[in-house]
């Protein structure tokens, strides 16, 4: 990389340069450069280092930010971008939840202080759920790290499951103990949360006064929000109506789904909650509603850009006069600023004021993104688009950088039909010029990571067995021993096929079966076989012996690991040596909740990996899943490889994500597209079928109540329907993956 500096855009990512010692540096947002500089034309080292303060300067004053890492200023009294994008709620974007959530915190503290210099109450209103942690982690730190108190604040917290006992792991009373009120100066007779427990004739009165308290103590001064994947806010579901107040409500079936991973199933989620109402929030001086992940930005649309409905209780907050929504990039994605801004904006010649939009210039990726975008609306084949049909839909700028819609046509065409291929590892002796993978090696050591034990097969299967086919040296590494999706059923099936084996086997057949021709069986194995079933049945039912609860999922785990033994072997990888069991120790808790990633989880993937030196390493990048592993396997596999890649082998390896156990990437997106056989969908299939434990009923079945090996089919089968519409060859099913660049 030598001193050259180069500035360039990394699409929705980031605006990057890399500094004199080839160090790469990022800088979010911002106006579109297109220059390169060569501070080494510079003999003399201080004028060199004047030049790159010169342009680091450049960067900055067309970023126009404060806040490198906030993709959107906030900006109260100027709605111009709002207007523009036709959305009907302030919203602020963030390059990640955790910048996001840090804003929220600051605000937070600002008000309280402020409350504090005039001697008053600050009063709160509190939301649960995983959106709002990390705004509770970063004011826990402002308390000890930067002396904030919280002596003046009094909160009333949104809503509690009914029945619900205030010290069940499930709660939302302990959820609000352990993440934050267990950790600050608050006076406790200051917290309020609706009671779970309390007798049905008293629910009535018991609502009444906690909405009277929150008048009594002069209304909320601050209400935080988040949003369920139906609009809900608090427990104000679909048709709640907007006088509504504090009262007993019925929990939508979505809402339950949503809440199963963390109950252990749907059957095991409560029916009722007491819930603040629509007015009681509405009435907050200042509501403030945050939202990270794909999975909640078609509901974030409809609210922020379809008018108010009834059916969307978050779209009443478009009447509210001081109402926030703070959002990621993945949140925000369907809206339009982020979708389509060329319909609204000359994304080449934008206002300089129009801060939001990160789809900034005609880059390859947006012309992309855009012509994909353009096919769908006018239901036409990439190369039939017309002149016209880039006029009327805002696109005109695009002829800037081409000529005419032939040629913008064949760009865009071009750079989805080279990353189809059939060669996932790569084509020997092919030019790979234009071709996602490199032909040489011709043969490459292969790292998949599978966050579960079935999440290889379910997302990337057919892409699996071609790897082994083409005669590549494949390793699979489980991240976790995926434990906690094993029914208890499944445990008990177990030991009753153990019991009945020993039962109805002769000693001299279980001696032929399981004797190594020496020693033989000892009389007491039915005893032992017998009591197995019997002790695992007690421990299931009753769950009172830690350390035998402990054993079952031990159990749980091992067998999980069978089944992924199997699957692999049914795809043809045989050499259990090629088959790693991570159990990466943040997954260990036994329970739905786990632990943050810790550097012994980062460890155990970078020792991996510096083992095996991979050409190409697989990953997850589906983050949807209900209960988080998958988030947490990348972050360690990202840390891992920042820590690695400095290293030569790395300089040669690919990281490919894949998705398809809870969502698929956007065509868009995609980098490397692989075509399925028939047969080999049907070969997929069946090794998802070696994962017995997780067919028929899954235990966390997020949003799509259907099967896994029904939704890969389907999500495949339709990403390469969609090829078809684009304009390419008629495929039956397409694996995607998208490239990630470290």
């Amino acid at each position: 990389m030598g001193h050259k500096i180069k500035i360039n855009s990394n699409h929705l990512r980031s605006f990057c340069y890399y500094n004199s010692n080839g160090k790469r540096i990022k800088v979010y947002n911002g106006r579109q450069f297109n220059k390169n500089v060569y501070p080494n034309k510079e003999k003399d080292l201080t004028k060199r280092k004047k030049l790159l303060k010169r342009l680091k300067n450049i960067i900055k004053s067309n970023l126009r930010i404060s806040n490198k890492n906030q993709i959107t200023k906030r900006r109260s009294d100027n709605l111009y971008d709002q207007s523009v994008f036709k959305e009907r709620i302030a919203i602020e974007l963030y390059e990640h939840p955790k910048f996001g959530s840090k804003a929220v915190a600051n605000e937070i503290a600002e008000l309280i202080k402020k409350k504090q210099s005039k001697n008053k109450s600050c009063v709160l209103g509190l939301a649960t759920g995983s959106s709002p942690i990390s705004i509770y982690k970063e004011l826990i730190r402002l308390h000890k790290k930067e002396n904030l108190s919280f002596n003046n604040v009094i909160t009333f917290n949104l809503d509690e499951y009914l029945p619900m006992d205030p010290n069940s792991i499930h709660s939302y009373h302990k959820f609000m103990f352990e993440n934050l009120f267990d950790h600050i100066d608050i006076d406790p007779d200051n917290i309020n949360i609706p009671n779970g427990n309390i007798n049905s004739d008293k629910i009535e009165k018991h609502c009444v006064e906690f909405e009277n308290k929150i008048k009594k103590e002069g209304g909320l001064d601050f209400q935080l929000l988040g949003i369920g994947r139906n609009g809900h806010i608090g427990f104000n579901e679909p048709g709640s109506i907007e006088s509504s107040v504090t009262r007993k409500v019925k929990i939508e079936l979505t809402t339950r789904f949503d809440a199963a991973s963390e109950f252990g199933g749907i059957y095991n989620v409560p029916k009722d909650a007491i819930s603040m109402g629509i007015r009681t929030i509405m009435n907050a001086k200042r509501v403030v509603l945050v939202a990270w992940g794909d999975g909640k930005a078609k509901i974030i649309k409809k609210s922020v850009e379809e008018e108010e409905n009834e059916l969307v209780p978050a779209s009443f907050l478009q009447k509210h006069p001081d109402c926030l929504f703070v959002l990621d990039k993945e949140s925000s994605s369907q809206l339009n600023r982020m979708n389509s801004p060329w319909v609204y904006i000359d994304i080449n010649k934008r206002p300089s004021n129009l801060l939001s939009s990160s789809i900034i210039g005609w880059t390859d990726f947006n012309i992309k993104k855009a012509v994909i975008w353009l096919s769908i609306k006018k239901n036409k084949p990439i190369l039939q688009l017309t002149d016209e049909d880039y006029q009327e839909n805002g696109m005109g700028g695009i002829f800037e950088k081409y000529l005419s819609a032939y040629d913008t046509n064949l760009k865009a065409f071009n750079m989805i039909q080279n990353n189809i291929t059939g060669w996932p590892g790569g084509k020997p002796n092919a030019d790979d010029t234009n071709r996602p993978e490199r032909s040489k090696p011709s043969k490459k050591r292969v790292l998949i990571f599978s966050p579960h034990p079935d999440d290889d097969v379910i997302s990337m299967g057919g892409t699996f067995d071609r790897l082994i086919t083409q005669g590549h040296q494949v390793h699979v590494a489980y991240n976790t021993s995926g434990n906690i999706a094993v029914n208890d059923n499944d445990v008990l099936e177990i030991t009753e096929l153990i019991k009945r084996l020993a039962i109805s086997l002769s000693p001299k057949e279980l001696n032929t079966l399981m004797s190594d021709g020496k020693n033989k069986l000892e009389k007491n194995h039915i005893i032992w076989a017998n009591n197995f079933h019997k002790n695992a049945t007690n421990l299931l039912t009753k769950k009172i012996d830690i350390d035998g609860f402990k054993i079952i999922n031990k159990v749980k785990g091992i067998i999980r690991k069978s089944e992924a033994y199997q699957a692999c072997q049914y795809l043809g990888l045989e050499n259990e040596e090629n088959i790693h069991y991570l159990d990466m120790p943040f997954y260990q808790t036994g329970t739905i909740k786990k632990k943050d990633i810790s550097d012994e989880d980062i460890k155990i993937v970078q020792n991996l990996i510096t083992k095996i030196k991979p050409h190409q390493i697989y990953a997850a990048g589906d983050l949807s899943d209900p209960h988080g592993t998958h988030r947490l396997c990348l972050r360690a596999i990202y840390r891992a490889i920042d820590n690695l890649k400095s290293k030569a082998f790395m300089r040669n390896c690919y990281v490919w994500l894949y998705r398809g156990a809870w969502n698929e990437w956007k065509v868009y997106d995609i980098d490397m597209s692989v075509p399925l056989s028939p047969d080999q969908v049907l070969k997929k299939r069946r090794a998802i079928f070696k994962h017995q434990s997780q067919k028929d009923s899954v235990v966390f079945p997020g949003d799509d109540l259907r099967e896994f090996w029904q939704r890969a089919e389907d999500r495949n089968k339709n990403t390469a329907e969609l090829f078809s519409k684009l304009g390419f060859a008629k495929y039956g099913a397409i694996e995607g993956f998208k490239r990630y660049r470290f």
